[in-house]
């Protein structure tokens, strides 16, 4: 299993970027997929997730109505669209999917909101 995030960056408050994970090595049409970010020395947090076929998703609090999970079972590659970008928004992003009891995690990309 391999995920492999790519687009973040620093950006200023109120602006967009938008994170690919691409994921190989399994089937993964069928299994859901989250976005976790982490600030350090805080515990890991779920901002998004999205069911296999993408007909479902759901969002932590502090996201809801800025951020907007999507995949593409095509190109084996989930979305994490994030607009609004607040400074507390700050954090290493992480792909997660969960196959067999099993947590699987990409190496984690930086998005930095800063003025």
């Amino acid at each position: 299993v391999q995920l492999v995030e790519s687009g973040g960056g620093l950006v200023q408050p109120g602006e967009s970027l938008r994170l690919s994970c691409a994921a190989s090595g399994f089937a993964f049409s069928r299994y859901a997929m989250r976005y976790y970010r982490q600030v350090p020395g805080k515990e890991r947090e779920l901002v998004a997730y999205i069911t296999s076929t993408g007909g479902s998703t759901n969002y932590g609090d502090s996201v809801k109505g800025r951020f907007t999970i999507h995949r593409d079972n095509a190109k084996n590659t989930v979305y994490l669209q994030m607009n609004s970008l607040k400074p507390e928004d700050t954090a290493v992003y992480y792909c997660n999917v969960l196959i067999a009891w099993n947590d699987y995690w990409g190496q984690g990309t930086q998005v930095t909101v800063s003025s």
